[in-house]
């Protein structure tokens, strides 16, 4: 089975589009968890206009606004093999969850599938021909500089999500650019080229958009890997040292654009965090 996890908080319109885009994927037995992170919108509603399916059950949080501790908690009542997360602003394309099934058949060895998306900005098609990041096999040293592998288009096993011990729930943003470091440190990663999902932005509330500008959240993420040692531990000097250097270079990026905006402090700690990291 395989257990499809959408995170929501006041977006019931879009939810129900999500929904359906999961309801009609074929040839899948799967169960579909909502986990309405304390909406006060119609999700508040005792009657939700939701097809009557067994597949689908909803649970109910008091607000965290922490996307990663919403997830984690619909994987703590899932009962599938696989995992598979659908953002509620994105829809996912028909035969997606088979496509990525078949991967794992071929390839027993896989942990984790992601797929191409389709990005949308106000129902334009946004061009990704200037991305040039590797998407599979060992995208490590890839995957420090930006989030490469996005939510609504993975499908991993469930045990090794437990291993990594989830998503981070204490971060608000970039929860899913630090998981994929530990993921990408550990195993190879196994990619669809075809677009599999609509990645939707607009108008509405997106907390990668919230305050402005991500790398911030990035750089919490990389640091605190990066100073508990756990890319040494687990993965290898190798990995412990290109941390540190995107940790450097990201920092330094970071600094001298708080200093343009006349915020000297925050320039100066993140000017002392690139040089405790820099080689000496």
């Amino acid at each position: 089975m395989t257990s499809v996890i959408i995170p929501v908080h006041n977006r019931y319109e879009m939810l129900k589009e999500a929904v359906e885009s999961v309801l009609t994927q074929e040839n899948v037995d799967l169960e579909l968890i909502i986990v309405d992170d304390g909406s006060n919108d119609a999700l508040m509603s005792p009657g939700l206009d939701f097809p009557d399916d067994p597949r689908i059950s909803l649970l109910r949080l008091s607000h965290s606004g922490k996307p990663g501790k919403v997830r984690n908690h619909g994987v703590e009542t899932a009962q599938g093999e696989y995992l598979a997360f659908l953002d509620s602003d994105d829809l996912w394309l028909p035969g997606k969850l088979a496509r990525q099934l078949e991967v794992f058949s071929k390839h027993p060895e896989a942990s984790i599938v992601h797929t191409r998306e389709i990005w949308l900005r106000e129902g334009r098609e946004i061009s990704q021909r200037k991305m040039h990041h590797v998407r599979e096999g060992d995208m490590f040293s890839d995957s420090l500089k930006k989030c490469i592998i996005g939510p609504s288009t993975v499908l991993v096993r469930r045990e090794k999500f437990a291993q990594l011990n989830g998503f981070r729930d204490d971060l608000e943003i970039a929860e899913d650019y630090e998981l994929w470091l530990r993921w990408t440190a550990l195993y190879p990663i196994f990619y669809i080229s075809q677009p599999q999902i609509v990645k939707r932005a607009g108008t509405w509330d997106q907390l990668s958009w919230k305050y402005g500008q991500i790398e911030k959240f990035r750089i919490e993420g990389l640091l605190d890997l990066t100073e508990n040692g756990w890319f040494r531990d687990h993965a290898g000097s190798r990995y412990q040292l290109e941390a540190e250097r995107e940790l450097v270079n990201k920092c330094r990026i970071y600094a001298a654009g708080a200093a343009k905006r006349g915020k000297t402090d925050e320039a100066a700690k993140y000017q002392d965090i690139a040089e405790r990291y820099a080689p000496q």
